[in-house]
């Protein structure tokens, strides 16, 4: 068994773990608990019915938080000529062709958004080994693959709070649902963003519930299992 801190100790007593927690309930719960000397970020972890070996049963999604996530946003563009003149003019971090190609091929990745525009795709095709399993390589299916008159939208979008989600190969979809030091309004307004767009992503082939389980941490907190029902009845703020 892992052996936890005197300070997670003391704070997992505060959660009934033969219960389940009413969202709202939850998130003041996990304000409380997250207590260590840093912003700790509030999570959700979603267990899934769905089969991660079928590709009909696979989540692969794009949600923007409405109040971001808490952190710096640096996003990157693939672009030349007047892409790249528009992608930097709407705030992109860094931009470029062959050179950031070759940046980024001997292992640099300093950014948290990929996105490119179609005509620079084929360049880019031999990243895949560097981006994919960060997660960071631009595709169509996650919108990172962008015209150039897309482009301010897509930038402002990443730097909002634009969160992908997907189930892993467990069927769980890990989520970061903003900091500690967001009001609990604020962490209810993301929650429910996330859940209403998860729940509306319910793949085709997945038969029956599509969510078994659901818990709320923090970075260095307990787990605080929710009720099913209630969080599955949330929906976006208008």
């Amino acid at each position: 068994m892992p052996k936890h801190s005197r300070r997670y100790g003391a704070v997992a007593t505060q959660v009934d773990a033969d219960r389940l927690y009413e969202p709202r309930e939850a998130i003041d719960l996990v304000k409380e608990t997250a207590n260590a000397k840093f912003d700790e970020t509030v999570e959700i972890h979603l267990y899934t019915n769905a089969d991660p070996r079928h590709a009909d049963q696979m989540v692969r999604e794009v949600v923007v938080m409405p109040h971001g996530l808490g952190k710096q946003i640096r996003v990157l563009v693939f672009a030349s000529g007047e892409a790249a003149d528009i992608a930097r003019q709407a705030g992109a971090d860094y931009v470029g062709e062959d050179d950031i190609i070759d940046q980024v091929e001997s292992g640099w990745a300093e950014f948290e958004v990929g996105l490119a525009v179609p005509q620079v795709m084929p360049k880019i095709g031999r990243l895949g080994r560097v981006l994919g399993r960060r997660g960071l390589m631009p595709n169509p299916r996650s919108g990172t693959m962008v015209q150039p008159q897309d482009l301010p939208r897509a930038i402002q979008e990443a730097k909002a709070g634009r969160l992908e989600f997907r189930t892993d190969r467990t069927a769980i979809i890990h989520c970061p649902v903003g900091k500690a030091s967001f009001s609990a309004d604020q962490l209810m307004d993301n929650l429910s963003t996330l859940i209403d767009q998860i729940v509306r992503s319910k793949p085709s082939g997945v038969k029956g519930s599509f969510l078994k389980s659901a818990y709320l941490t923090s970075s260095m907190g307990p787990s605080i299992p929710l009720d099913l029902a209630a969080l599955q009845a949330l929906k976006a703020p208008d």
